[in-house]
């Protein structure tokens, strides 16, 4: 009878143990620390911003995103009085939606305005944030620094290319490696006319490369020109450029060599009102672009959308507006990445905080109407 006896306890203790479990509160830590819950699918889309309302930067603009290898984000942006002024610096934030660490000021090199902040996960693992100190755009330096713990330390600033005056390196999209390794940074400058143009690394970042301007038919293409490149590689060695552009359209340049050579620039027929892009590739060879889809110069930027193309950037069926307010409203300069077939956007929500969007593309194409 000793051993039933002896079943019996344990069964009640083992009982009460799992009832008091579940009527017990979750243990609770700081968001410093804290992991959300994994996201499923049917939680999505979702959105969420950065940082509340109470924040130390009156404005913020050009966020940068990545995902690191425990599902979690981190990103950065230019916050400060207002663009161009002297206390603007690079702000960063870690995380997941609904848990957030408080924004840090990561990047202050000097009393000048810094710009378009660009962080890139390398194959490594180690973290680059590229940023531009500088108070006219035309004369700005590009600076890096280095992150070897997923962004919770970082190295002292260098720049990236000690003595350049205009930019090298990513300019505002992140940094593309290609299938024979190659890190590729879409790059312009705004000295005079504006002009696009490729770094090129091939010792994973050490030293950089840069490419000729690509060549541009300004008779064709009106306006100050071209900037601001966003990259995919659709094939080995075939890597192609959409462009933002000051001609109501985003344009497109192609390379058959890595990115060592580029082909004309030519016009799509998507719309661009001179304002930033950003594109990623799904592993299905989907192409995601985020856009403000109106072509006026300096136009409305009151709707951002997500287009899909199913041909490498030949046609855009589907659009979906992730934001849409009145016309003086601002959402801007988005940044895209994926995880599998799981879309992530970042983008400036009025110049007052950074909005994070989620979705699926099996729910971008249920939702989406046509475009082009």
């Amino acid at each position: 009878m000793k051993p039933k006896s002896y079943l019996n306890l344990s069964g009640i203790l083992f009982a009460a143990l799992i009832l008091q479990a579940c009527h017990s509160r979750p243990h609770t830590r700081s968001d410093k620390t804290a992991a959300a819950p994994v996201t499923h699918t049917d939680t999505l889309p979702l959105k969420d911003f950065l940082f509340g309302d109470d924040h130390p930067f009156p404005q913020c603009h050009a966020s940068t995103l990545i995902r690191l290898g425990d599902g979690s984000f981190l990103a950065a942006w230019f916050g400060g009085t207002r663009e161009k002024d002297d206390d603007v610096g690079i702000w960063m934030t870690k995380g997941r939606p609904g848990h957030w660490r408080s924004p840090a000021e990561v990047a202050k090199i000097r009393q000048e305005p810094h710009w378009n902040p660009v962080l890139f996960r390398a194959p490594g693992g180690k973290i680059y944030l590229f940023f531009k100190v500088g108070k006219e755009i035309a004369r700005w330096e590009t600076w890096v620094k280095t992150s070897a713990d997923d962004g919770e330390t970082w190295s002292e600033a260098r720049e990236l290319v000690p003595g350049d005056r205009g930019g090298r390196g990513p300019v505002r999209n992140k940094i593309l490696v290609l299938s024979d390794s190659t890190w590729l940074a879409g790059a312009s400058n705004e000295n005079g006319p504006w002009n696009a143009f490729f770094d090129r690394s091939r010792d994973e970042g050490k030293t950089w490369s840069a490419t000729p301007y690509l060549d541009i038919d300004r008779d064709k293409i009106k306006g100050k020109g071209i900037i601001q490149p966003t990259l995919w590689e659709s094939s080995p060695g075939n890597v192609h450029a959409l462009l933002r552009s000051a001609s109501g359209r985003i344009c497109r340049s192609d390379s058959k060599d890595y990115g060592r050579t580029w082909s004309p620039v030519y016009a799509t027929d998507l719309p661009n009102p001179n304002s930033a892009i950003d594109v990623a590739r799904l592993p299905d060879g989907t192409l995601v672009l985020a856009l403000n889809p109106t072509d006026k110069e300096r136009g409305d930027r009151s709707t951002l959308s997500l287009a899909l193309s199913f041909d490498n950037g030949r046609t855009w069926p589907k659009k979906l507006d992730i934001e849409k307010g009145s016309e003086d409203d601002e959402f801007s300069y988005p940044a895209v990445i994926h995880a599998g077939d799981t879309v992530m956007v970042t983008y400036t929500w009025k110049r007052k905080k950074i909005a994070f969007w989620e979705g699926t593309k099996d729910w971008i194409i249920r939702h989406a109407g046509s475009f082009r």
